[in-house]
């Protein structure tokens, strides 16, 4: 084995034009692999930090409560206990925080925009409060300031608001101005409250575009709703791929503890609504659901962005693969007597096809190891860059203001694996080729 290759490797060096374009065409497409699934990576990652931080926990206790059979609200009663259960049931838990939750009109001095009210206790929300990042004045306001104003930890002073850069631009407001908060009871009169700007924090894509945290006491005055309710317990994890069957577990106890629950349905609580009103019960009913579940209207992107990269790859791994076919044949070709030589001293055609296949594994590993290496280090050059995303609309789908790039060494390993598959399989017809010549006509070819 060491003799074939040496002489695999001793074939590639005396080709080292054709070697040189290539290791250069397998590199640059093993780069642009890593790049995108970097890119596929960076979107996930800015979903899962956007999803549990605005919209949802690892896995959520929420429900519905229903007064009359025609009227339902997303409000969790008996918020104690029902958070005791999962304290005490929940393996592998973290931490356990709850929102409460709604939907109003934010009216301004200038305009008005409809949002969805998260309502927080600032002491169970270190985490929020530490991931939310502050927005620039100038990002927000004209005219404003080149530097970050406000201070998350006011959120625990009542009558205020933690907005979003996006919602703070459209109502013309900033740190330290007010606004108006309108909405509707479930006895349907109408509800005021004033709020004062503490802190207007990055946008995160889409899920930001529409939500504002308040104090949860504001909220629940703001709905009339008494202390020991809530919109939904959020359950975060120390593993967050634990989350369905922590969910299930936790469906599970809840139905062993006498509690009703809502069919499992893999989708965010608003998708629900309609649901809820049409079906013939009162009281109240539990939905668990993971942060997939809850976002899963946004999983779009990365469906998307994960079909871009399948094809594009696949259409320039074709072209590489009928370019290592051609230059094998001419190898093959160019060396017949070469070839027919060695049979002729006692090769087997086994260890012919074996030296031409080495040739294609190990021009496939180093050079898609090379262009992985040179890929994975554009990309964190790039992460560490902090570019920002100069559109909105690319900001919303990529959840994020500055483009994120992630690298993991699984996608390194795959697209390595993949190239050197694809160059090897390349390869393997005009190796059997080579195998099957007889070595009296190939000694016999002319040049």
């Amino acid at each position: 084995m060491w003799m074939l290759l040496s002489i695999a490797f001793r074939n590639l060096v005396q080709a080292r034009r054709r070697t040189g374009l290539l290791s250069l065409a397998i590199g640059l497409v093993t780069l642009l692999l890593v790049m995108l699934l970097a890119l596929t990576d960076g979107i996930n990652d800015n979903l899962i930090r956007s999803a549990t931080v605005v919209s949802a926990g690892h896995v959520n206790v929420a429900g519905f409560y229903k007064a009359t059979t025609t009227e339902g609200a997303p409000i969790v009663t008996n918020y104690a206990e029902i958070r005791k259960i999962v304290e005490e049931n929940t393996p592998g838990l973290d931490f356990v925080t709850d929102r409460a939750r709604g939907w109003s009109k934010l009216v301004s001095e200038t305009a008005s925009v409809q949002a969805a009210l998260s309502g927080i206790d600032a002491t169970q929300e270190t985490r929020l409060l530490r991931e939310l990042r502050l927005a620039k004045e100038s990002d927000y306001k004209e005219g404003g300031r080149d530097e970050v104003i406000g201070d998350v930890n006011r959120i625990s002073e009542p009558e205020t608001a933690i907005l979003f850069a996006a919602q703070a631009e459209r109502l013309g407001i900033g740190v330290g101005d007010k606004f108006t908060v309108r909405t509707e009871t479930s006895s349907g009169r109408t509800s005021t409250v004033d709020l004062t700007v503490i802190a207007v924090a990055q946008d995160l894509g889409m899920l930001s575009s529409w939500s504002i945290f308040v104090p949860k006491e504001t909220l629940l005055a703001l709905y009339q709703l008494d202390s020991d309710t809530t919109g939904a317990i959020w359950v975060y994890l120390k593993d967050i791929d634990e989350a369905p069957a922590v969910m299930n577990h936790l469906r599970e106890v809840f139905v062993q503890k006498g509690y009703t629950l809502m069919e499992y349905q893999p989708q965010p609580f608003f998708f629900k609504f309609e649901v809820v009103t049409g079906e013939d019960w009162v009281g109240q009913k539990l939905d668990l659901t993971t942060w997939k579940d809850e976002v899963s209207f946004l999983t779009w992107v990365l469906t998307a962005f994960n079909f871009l990269t399948v094809m594009l790859v696949s259409i320039l791994v074709v072209i590489i693969a009928i370019g290592i076919m051609n230059v094998m044949w001419a190898s093959v070709r160019e060396r017949t007597r070469e070839i027919g030589t060695m049979r002729a001293i006692g090769m087997t055609r086994s260890r012919v096809l074996v030296m031409f296949m080495l040739e294609a594994l190990m021009l496939g590993f180093f050079a898609s190891s090379a262009g992985a290496a040179l890929g994975a280090g554009v990309a964190l050059a790039v992460d560490a860059a902090n570019f920002v995303i100069p559109y909105s609309a690319v900001r919303a789908i990529l959840l994020a203001e500055t483009l994120n790039l992630v690298i993991h060494p699984e996608p390194l390993l795959f697209s390595v694996g993949l190239l050197t598959t694809f160059t090897a399989g390349s390869a393997l017809w005009p190796a059997i080729h080579a195998a099957l010549l007889r070595p009296v006509a190939a000694i016999s070819t002319t040049e």
